[in-house]
């Protein structure tokens, strides 16, 4: 009975082989499953990614950051380059930001108080022009600039004075409020800050290459002097290739990243898909990303595709 009993317990004492080896192949294929999930999770997040985000714009400088939409994005760059055009300060920039988020939140708006219309809300009755000449970005934003120059000593003036000057609001202290934002606004898109504006929109919302046409567009707002070079023809009805470019040629790296955010913010509206500047690249497959380093990337010349 002792041998019996001795025989008996020693399967149930001794070390179990078998188990423990359909126990490890049981945690290998655990393991082989967890990662296959994980590979597929990634898989599936990366190729979702591009739809996470929405659409829109965000302007991030070294005093804060301001979210804007595609329109918002569009008409901020737009007010930059007619800045640059007419060779103004970047205080004129500031005046011209506060004043716009003030009117219209920087939108195109078709209509207004009374028969104000555009950006900037400018009234045909008082002067300012056609309707359809004042729902142009880059027609109010000279109009806009143009009076503001007539304001004697408006560079020292308060921001609202020189404001209320132009437009003559019912209450011209509402745009002192928004001198902050414009200050942010201005760094970013007269390129006083490096790469600060970035663009970004789902696949679905992407659309059919018009470069030529934003190649042009570019220029009413930059000035007609703006240098641009590219293997595609510009003229009006050109066909825009996928693997075409356009190299605006640029002076110095503030007008280079204000024409750089002005291609970025108009991305969606013309179809283009990547710009590339001093070293740093934009694309609109991951435009959320914003600024990315690229090395090859000229200083001299932006490159628009």
């Amino acid at each position: 009975m002792a041998v019996w009993a001795r025989l008996k317990a020693r399967p149930e004492e001794g070390p179990d082989h078998g188990g423990r080896r359909r126990g490890g192949r049981w945690a290998a294929g655990v393991s082989v499953v967890v990662l296959l999930l994980g590979v597929g999770a990634y898989a599936l997040f990366h190729k979702a990614r591009p739809y996470l985000h929405g659409t829109g714009c965000e302007v991030s400088t070294s005093v804060g950051k301001m979210p804007l939409d595609l329109e918002q994005g569009a008409n901020a760059a737009t007010i930059a380059g007619v800045a640059f055009r007419e060779r103004l300060p970047e205080r004129a920039a500031v005046i011209a930001y506060a004043t716009a988020i003030q009117e219209s939140h920087i939108r195109n708006l078709p209509g207004g108080d009374r028969d104000s219309v555009g950006m900037f809300q400018q009234r045909p009755s008082q002067g300012w022009g056609a309707p359809h000449k004042l729902r142009d970005p880059v027609e109010s934003t000279t109009r806009f600039f143009k009076a503001l120059v007539k304001v004697k000593g408006y560079l020292d003036r308060d921001l609202h004075d020189a404001a209320q000057r132009v437009q003559r609001s019912a209450d011209g202290s509402a745009y002192a409020q928004h001198e902050d934002d414009g200050k942010l606004l201005a760094a970013a898109f007269t390129g006083r800050e490096a790469g600060t504006a970035r663009c970004w929109y789902p696949p679905g919302k992407r659309t059919a290459s018009r470069r030529p046409e934003a190649i042009r567009e570019l220029r009413r707002a930059f000035g007609s002097k703006l240098r641009v070079s590219g293997p595609g023809p510009l003229g009006t009805g050109a066909p825009a290739r996928p693997d075409s470019w356009n190299a605006v040629k640029v002076t110095n790296a503030r007008a280079g990243w204000a024409v750089a955010a002005w291609a970025v913010t108009h991305a969606q509206a013309y179809g283009l898909t990547e710009v590339r500047f001093a070293g740093r690249h934009w694309e609109a497959d991951a435009g959320h990303d914003g600024w990315t380093d690229d090395k090859p990337a000229r200083a001299d010349a932006v490159i628009i595709r």
